[in-house]
């Protein structure tokens, strides 16, 4: 059997940050490690622009703003929704989600998925560290991989 894959060295792609201010001491951390992994594999940091919406809600349609520029090879969605005592978190969660994903699909460009959805601050604390676990270098390292394989379809 045959594979094909994307490996994580780029070079000469544009990638956007699009990242949602709400819980900020979270996202911080996701736009730092998303930014440290795509130097880390090779992209320059003029190659990365980094773009604030108000929260999650609104990443999908800076997404699509930004997916029609045509300037980027791949777009990072970072963000962080805690659960909390209402139905709120689903909705947002939710929505989220749906959006990024047709985004993706009708721009034809890597989008990857790094918005937090959690039930409690020290989960996010825990998946926006400077550890392993840090899912903006996670979500960083997939549009490399994406853009890469979808070089060789």
């Amino acid at each position: 059997m045959k594979t094909i894959e994307g490996d994580l060295t780029i070079r000469n792609k544009k990638f956007a940050l699009v990242a949602g201010r709400f819980n900020s001491f979270v996202v911080e951390h996701l736009i730092n490690g998303a930014k440290e992994a795509l130097l880390k594999h090779g992209a320059d940091e003029t190659d990365i622009e980094l773009f604030y919406v108000p929260g999650a809600f609104e990443i999908p349609l800076a997404l699509k703003k930004t997916a029609r520029t045509g300037k980027y090879d791949a777009i990072v969605a970072l963000g962080a929704v805690i659960r909390g005592g209402t139905p709120h978190f689903e909705y947002v969660a939710g929505e989220c989600v749906k959006g990024i994903s047709q985004v993706s699909l009708d721009s034809e460009i890597p989008i990857a998925f790094g918005v937090l959805t959690v039930d409690t601050v020290e989960q996010a604390i825990e998946r926006s560290g400077a550890n392993s676990e840090n899912k903006g270098a996670e979500a960083a390292e997939s549009v490399i991989r994406m853009i890469n394989l979808l070089e060789k379809l």
